[in-house]
């Protein structure tokens, strides 16, 4: 794959030029997450941004355990309080206030020796995952952007670091729901034709189609059944069922 940080800061250069056109209307319409705004969806991007910029992030440590209780043993429950606190930014400060932070990121993480563990949410994880994170998160919430917008929003071979994180934590997301791990292959067609693959191909179960659907899948912006994905084998639907690029 390419570099992920030049990738991250390209993600935040294709989404910036998306935010730097909205009218003040459109900042304060619904967008495609459910009971937020656009202003919304931006402001819970500068608050995760933002905790990159802490410098105790270095201290490797989860933010968020999975014993706390109530909202805040979810990150959705969490993003919902944070966001609710800081509600109400004018958007011009608020478009400031994201791209002072996420424009910064980048390198921040770059600059990081090798080895670090950086303080995540369920876990410690190393800067080119966070980056891998910060890039899958901010291309998901561009759709909620400027899906319900009628904005273009471009598919880009980016999408190889999603698709990627999707496979890779796809023992993750079987724990979460609760099944046991087992080995998936995902044969999918990147935007320009060409072909990305993830995993064993000699794995009894096979995922394959659009790379653009499946990391919408994993976004949860699309259900299989409203893609061309297909799965075959044993556990490949339901991989395809709890596939996600995003922590829980």
């Amino acid at each position: 794959m390419t570099d992920i940080f030049d990738d991250l800061a390209a993600e935040y250069r294709q989404l910036d030029a998306v935010l730097a056109a909205l009218t003040q209307d459109q900042w304060s319409r619904p967008s495609g997450a459910e009971g937020w705004t656009v202003s919304d969806v931006v402001l819970h991007l500068t608050q995760t941004e933002e905790v990159i910029a802490d410098p105790s992030i270095g201290e490797g440590k989860v933010l968020l355990s999975a014993d706390e209780s109530a909202a805040e043993a979810t990150v959705d429950g969490l993003a919902d309080e944070m966001v609710a606190a800081e509600r109400g930014m004018p958007a011009a400060d608020l478009l400031v206030r994201w791209r002072t932070a996420a424009f910064a990121t980048a390198d921040a993480l770059r600059a990081y020796p090798a080895g670090t563990r950086l303080s995540w949410v369920r876990a410690p994880i190393s800067p080119r995952t966070l980056a891998t994170t910060r890039l899958a998160e901010h291309w998901a919430h561009a759709q909620d952007i400027t899906v319900p917008l009628g904005i273009s929003y471009a598919d880009t071979d980016r999408l190889r670091h999603v698709a990627w994180l999707a496979h890779r934590t796809l023992p993750y997301a079987f724990a979460v729901a609760g099944l046991a791990d087992a080995p998936v292959f995902c044969d999918l067609t990147a935007p320009d034709g060409t072909r990305w693959t993830f995993g064993d191909p000699a794995a009894p179960a096979r995922i394959t189609g659009p790379a653009s659907e499946f990391c919408r899948v994993g976004a949860r912006r699309l259900t299989p059944e409203q893609t061309s994905l297909t799965a075959e084998g044993p556990h490949a639907a339901d991989a395809l069922r709890v596939v996600r690029n995003y922590a829980a």
